[in-house]
């Protein structure tokens, strides 16, 4: 599965959501395209108070605090 994550520096959520997925990805094939909302203006006026936002075909599946069992659910 294939998603995308829109996240921002300095983000502690965004980073613990991004190790989240980095362990479901050692048993499960997720990949992700990491977009910056800070360098992409139509991102940042629609996800600047939801990120972390993990996105699949233009749908947001999860955002916020994201943990294991909630990527796994995505499954």
């Amino acid at each position: 599965m294939h998603v995308t994550f829109y996240t921002k520096p300095g983000c502690h959520l965004c980073d613990e959501a991004e190790l989240m997925m980095k362990l479901v990805q050692e048993d499960f094939p997720l990949t992700w395209t990491k977009v910056d909302i800070e360098t992409d203006d139509e991102s940042h006026e629609k996800y600047m108070f939801l990120i972390p936002v993990i996105e699949k075909d233009g749908d947001v599946m999860l955002y916020g605090s994201i943990g294991y069992a909630d990527i796994i659910d995505l499954f």
